[in-house]
């Protein structure tokens, strides 16, 4: 395993982030393809033992019992302050008009239930997990400081917004002298490159840590167009992120991997390994070659003919992902 320094913080983290929403309750949440803590701690523990000392998960994920299942399996198979343990806060966790958002109210009761179902008493990183249009900003931030300075969170982190939106909110932080964000978690693979345009930039220049989701994209970059899986079929959020027009980038994807003799997995993790802009994918992982493959993909170096044949079908994509 690779190490790399997060952003410009002096934190270490593992070049390949394990995300954790794969594990929850399935009847929990919106996340019917989950497995349960039985299936999954054998890959929380393999993880680990790959050397992954990153984990991400958020409150919201199988309704907090993923949090619940990564909390249990790092009290049994390491030590706490051995890794990094990010988690999110924003969308919905109970009914009526304070169930969901980043007010300081929701804020300062969800750091509260995150630690206690991850039974820890701080977080490495805790980010929003999208834009509040129905708070102020400066609420948020103040809020988010306040966290860190209450020793309840190490850093603070986003995900997926508008560039414009992330800039106002670091130059916000800035002037007020709050903690800042240290960390952008946006959609970024082969098949989604939008955030080439303006946040990678803009992470860059700052020198803010990207850890994109779905580097994989839901999948479609380990497998042919027109095979499914389970998650495939059941992940009605991911059936809006991709287009038909996507299938001659995942058969570009195929026939580089086909040269090379390795799966897909690892040709599209190495692409977007190989961009500086990149610090660390969040990688699902619902089998062990899935674990496998994250980490292999590391020794992978793609030849700049390699990258022209794997980004040449790409045509601009809508925003998606967040509004």
């Amino acid at each position: 395993m690779d190490y790399v320094k997060f952003g410009s913080t002096g934190l270490d983290v593992s070049r390949i982030c394990l995300g954790c929403m794969t594990y929850g309750v399935p009847e929990r949440g919106t996340h019917p393809w989950t497995l349960t803590e039985e299936n999954s701690r054998p890959l929380l523990k393999q993880a680990l033992d790959l050397g992954i000392t990153f984990l991400d998960t958020a409150n919201v994920y199988s309704d907090g019992t993923s949090e619940e299942i990564v909390g249990r399996a790092i009290k049994d198979f390491c030590h706490r302050d051995d890794i990094v343990l990010a988690s999110k806060v924003c969308q919905r966790m109970r009914p009526g008009p304070n169930g969901a958002g980043l007010s300081r109210k929701v804020i300062l009761r969800e750091i509260d239930a995150s630690l206690k179902r991850l039974g820890t008493d701080y977080l490495d990183l805790y980010q929003i997990h999208r834009w509040d249009y129905e708070t102020p900003i400066e609420e948020t931030l103040e809020a988010l400081h306040d966290v860190v300075k209450a020793g309840k969170a190490r850093y603070i982190g986003a995900s997926s917004m508008y560039a414009w939106q992330f800039a106002r909110a670091v130059y916000t932080q800035r002037m007020n002298g709050w903690t800042e964000f240290v960390s952008m978690q946006d959609h970024v693979n082969l098949l989604n490159r939008e955030e080439e345009r303006e946040m990678l930039p803009f992470c860059r220049d700052e020198g803010i840590a990207v850890m994109p989701w779905s580097p994989l994209a839901r999948g479609r970059l380990a497998r042919a167009w027109d095979e499914t899986t389970d998650r495939i079929a059941k992940d009605e959020f991911g059936k809006t992120l991709y287009q038909e027009g996507d299938r001659a980038i995942v058969d570009a994807v195929g026939k580089v991997a086909a040269e090379r003799g390795v799966p897909r997995a690892q040709i599209a993790l190495a692409w977007l390994l190989s961009k500086d802009a990149i610090t660390c994918p969040i990688v699902g992982a619902s089998k062990p070659r899935h674990l496998e493959d994250a980490v292999a993909a590391l020794e992978i170096d793609l030849t700049d003919a390699e990258i022209a044949a794997l980004e040449a079908p790409y045509v601009p994509h809508p925003v998606v992902g967040f509004k």
